[in-house]
């Protein structure tokens, strides 16, 4: 007979009477072992093990099964999406069921008597037995297959690609329920991966969804028949992004704001045409996780220390730089939050505004009206502002602009696309800048890359004798021949990655006299760097071994963003 569940977990020493009376009396609606987890009393695991004993259930490694996919087709989609269960393969005449609750072995009884066939349930843990499912049937899975038997059964349907001259039409198709819910269902998936951006990308004969999870694209498995719906995918997401759907041949761009399991998600949305379709880009804000603060940014100490004292100038210009999606932004708005006070007035001028800041006057960039960069900074000149922020420099008026803001009394924030912090210099004399200009406003340039972090729970030490390093860490290997550093390996917390999260890795150069002169006779890049180096600037790869030896990233992560000197 099966005992009450408050029993099993107390008999098994998981759970004391007084923690059971504690969860029984504070009136949660989660069920006793689901309640312990959440407030961190035990873990999936135990869970698992102590059920799996009480009902006589095997609890399996779900990354080490191999799943048959011959007998994965013989159950209906519905009820394996709807009740997170997984069949896995035949076993002595029975197929081998994974769930993760004990307490829902109904659900396999009813499966077995709908399909005919006997079956035998085994205990996994949640998310595997949901990963694997993905893994197997796609993202959006069960709602394909319902879109596709849907439009089977209708007589007069058509592909949605063929609704093209009837917009009105292609509208209500893209606002079927099933088409929200599949959207819907690729967005919560994104945020459960902690994804940055979602690519949507036509190809010849379909669609390719991938996710950039910690700097990484990785593909995500999709039903083929998700292609028959590319087009309201695509005509969903500019709706709800407040586009022209009938637009099918310019760029466009928009913005969607969502609440994804309770979390405020800001969606930057870019469509352009391509020759397969529209391909679209989803950049995902996560609000709720944007916590500004320059101790998060993370920069080693001494760095931390001049660039707090750069951003207390009062006036001058500095600068972040790096590619696209490197951290810029974080790193600028956290500085603000630094500096920003009641005495202090901050006016931003942003392409598109990506954080809504309390205390900070915020500027969207509208081109189509005229209000650029440029011309957003000559107005706000009269708005008395102590501080600026320039989303980016782009060309030589909004350079200018920066300039001259610097040159009456401003300090000025922002960014350019360089590959290094010398290269800053260098590329605003190139905008037409004059140098003496350059070398009496810009202050400071913070280059910066992420790089990703090795998972806590799975790295593993590194050989130093039998792995191949390049020279420079090799030089810093022989200063250091007692510290021991890290390699990915890969397992459930980080979804077999090796990794999790980001850090940045930074270089910081600080304008100085002999640098100033040096800008002013318009030298090289290369002649810029030599020099700095020569002042003991950190590079980015040197800050990239230090992270390596601190035992937070890869050998790898720091080959794969920086190059050496």
């Amino acid at each position: 007979m099966i005992m009450a569940l408050e029993s099993v977990l107390v008999r098994d020493g998981l759970l004391t009477a007084e923690q059971v009376k504690d969860l029984q009396g504070s009136g949660v609606g989660a069920r006793l072992d689901k309640a312990a987890m959440e407030r961190g009393w035990l873990t999936e695991d135990q869970v698992l093990q102590c059920l799996g004993d009480e009902f006589g259930l095997d609890v399996i490694d779900l990354r080490k099964i191999t799943i048959d996919r011959d007998i994965l087709t013989r159950f209906p989609t519905k009820t394996i999406f709807r009740h997170e269960l997984l069949p896995l393969y035949r076993e002595n005449g029975h197929v081998v069921v994974a769930i993760s609750d004990a307490f829902e072995l109904d659900v396999v009884d009813e499966l077995s008597t709908a399909s005919g066939i006997s079956l035998k349930p085994v205990l996994a843990r949640q998310r595997e037995i949901s990963d694997r499912i993905k893994e197997h049937l796609g993202v959006g899975g069960d709602t394909i297959n319902e879109m596709v038997r849907q439009q089977e059964s209708e007589d007069d349907a058509e592909y949605l690609q063929k609704l093209d001259h009837e917009m009105g039409e292609l509208a209500e198709s893209a606002q079927a329920p099933s088409v929200i819910r599949l959207v819907n269902e690729l967005l919560i998936e994104a945020v459960e991966q902690r994804a940055s951006d979602v690519h949507i990308e036509p190809i010849e004969r379909g669609l390719t969804i991938r996710f950039r999870v910690d700097g990484i694209l990785q593909i995500q498995p999709v039903p083929s028949e998700i292609n028959q719906f590319a087009s309201a995918i695509v005509t969903r997401l500019k709706i709800m992004s407040r586009l022209n759907i009938a637009e099918k041949r310019l760029p466009q761009d928009g913005r969607i704001n969502l609440r994804v399991a309770g979390k405020a998600i800001d969606l930057r949305v870019s469509v352009i045409p391509m020759v397969f379709g529209e391909g679209i880009v989803l950049r995902l804000l996560d609000k709720d996780r944007m916590v500004f603060n320059l101790k998060n940014v993370n920069m080693p100490p001494d760095m931390d220390k001049k660039f707090r004292q750069l951003i207390d100038l009062p006036h001058g210009i500095v600068l972040v730089t790096g590619p696209t999606g490197s951290g810029k932004s974080t790193t600028l708005y956290s500085a603000l939050k630094e500096i920003q006070s009641p005495e202090v007035k901050i006016i931003t001028v942003e392409d598109p505004v990506e954080y809504q800041t309390p205390g900070l006057s915020q500027i969207q960039v509208h081109h189509k009206v005229g209000l650029t960069f440029a011309a957003g900074l000559r107005s706000i000149l009269r708005h008395d502002p102590d501080v600026i922020l320039i989303g980016e420099i782009r060309d030589h008026e909004t350079a200018e602009s920066a300039i001259q803001a610097s040159l009456t009394g401003h300090l000025v924030f922002s960014t350019l696309h360089t590959n290094d912090a010398p290269g800053a210099i260098t590329r605003l004399i190139d905008m037409k800048i004059e140098s003496y200009l350059v070398a009496s406003t810009v202050e400071g340039v913070l280059a910066q890359r992420l790089v990703r972090k090795l998972c806590k729970h799975c790295r593993k030490p590194v050989d130093r004798e039998h792995d191949d390093f390049p020279p420079d860490f090799r030089e810093i290997l022989a200063k250091h021949p007692d510290v021991e550093f890290y390699k990915p390996v890969g397992c459930r917390e980080c979804r077999e990655s090796g990794y999790s999260g980001r850090i940045g890795v930074f270089e910081l150069m600080l304008n100085d006299p002999i640098l100033k002169e040096m800008t002013v006779q318009r030298k090289s890049t290369v002649e810029l760097r030599k020099y700095v180096l020569t002042t003991g600037m950190m590079t980015l790869r040197e800050c990239g071994w230090q992270r390596v030896l601190n035992g937070i990233t890869s050998v790898e992560e720091v080959l794969r963003v920086s190059k050496t000197e």
